[in-house]
């Protein structure tokens, strides 16, 4: 891969990324909303991740690995603005008491 695609899958994966979290937002709880939008960033780095490891023996894929760095830096920023009640309504389920 070009470094050119690299961006352009950058680019692509920051978009749908944002298309989901408008999808998101009807399915579920508001609170809910960033640890969900946190949990795609890093499942979207970790498969630029394997495509970049898949093409270490190449030039470019070091910049596949540079991509899924700004995925997971996008992540960590996002998770810094996460209050811990709302991991909490993540994964308890409805009918259990907090």
């Amino acid at each position: 891969m070009s470094a050119d695609r690299v961006k352009i899958a950058v680019v692509a994966a920051l978009a749908a990324l944002l298309g989901l979290t408008l999808a998101l937002r009807t399915l579920v709880p508001a609170d809910a909303v960033t640890p969900a939008v946190v949990s795609l960033l890093f499942v979207a780095a970790a498969g630029i991740a394997l495509i970049g490891i898949s093409l270490r023996s190449r030039l470019n894929g070091t910049s596949c690995l540079n991509a899924a760095a700004v995925l997971v830096y996008a992540g960590v920023m996002v998770s810094i603005m996460i209050d811990p009640d709302q991991l909490l309504r993540l994964v308890v389920p409805a009918g259990q008491p907090e």
